[in-house]
């Protein structure tokens, strides 16, 4: 009678865990389901029923778990930056400035993180921009997540600016400039959507032109 309890206490445990478990595969499931209708169909003609039926859930656990179609969209874009490495993509830019005080393989190790995330998220990211034009809610996320890469490229950019080895003449505000630029998908848009460049030499050249306009 005694270990009646805790035997309660850990099967409601394993319950809880399977729920979870549960819980995060359905998301998965009509997260990736989403991003293949938007991708196909677009944003505007992919319904919520559409993307529901498509995941075999109801319209209302998406509404519930997501709150509607830009909370979809969030939530696939930000699947997309996490990258393909054991450990987010974010929290890999980060460790740069950690293993090597070398500001050019920092930077070359930003280029290689963005031709592994690239080809993710930008698609993502045009979608939005295109639906922006005719959706306030799309715009107002578009701007969110605009605002979001700058705040990320003025905190690399002040990484950079500490090291002393970029040149005296350019502000902090620059340097957070350049990066801004490069890291844009417009520049993913022009050279591998536009003119056929593989994902890895856009990444070494984007890499060489910061170095080329910071140091």
């Amino acid at each position: 009678m005694v270990l009646e309890p805790a035997t309660v206490k850990g099967k409601r445990s394993y319950d809880a865990s399977g729920r979870r478990a549960e819980s995060r595969r359905t998301r998965d499931r009509i997260t990736t389901t989403a991003e293949r209708l938007f991708l196909r169909d677009g944003y505007a003609a992919t319904t919520v029923g559409a993307i529901a039926g498509a995941s075999d859930v109801s319209p209302d656990t998406i509404y519930k778990s997501f709150g509607g179609k830009p909370g979809l969209v969030r939530a696939i874009r930000d699947r997309a930056l996490l990258g393909d490495g054991p450990l987010p993509a974010e929290q890999r830019s980060d460790r740069l400035h950690l293993d090597t005080a070398d500001v050019r393989a920092v930077i070359r190790g930003w280029g290689a993180l963005a031709s592994e995330v690239a080809p993710r998220v930008v698609p993502i990211l045009l979608l939005i921009r295109s639906a922006a034009a005719t959706d306030p809610e799309l715009m107002a996320l578009l701007e969110e997540m605009n605002a979001d890469r700058l705040r990320r490229m003025r905190d690399n950019a002040r990484q950079l600016h500490h090291s002393g080895q970029l040149r005296e003449d350019l502000t902090l505000e620059t340097v957070a400039d350049v990066l801004w630029t490069y890291s844009s998908p417009e520049f993913y848009e022009l050279l591998v959507l536009g003119r056929g460049w593989g994902s890895q030499r856009y990444g070494r050249f984007i890499a060489a032109a910061m170095i080329d306009a910071l140091l």
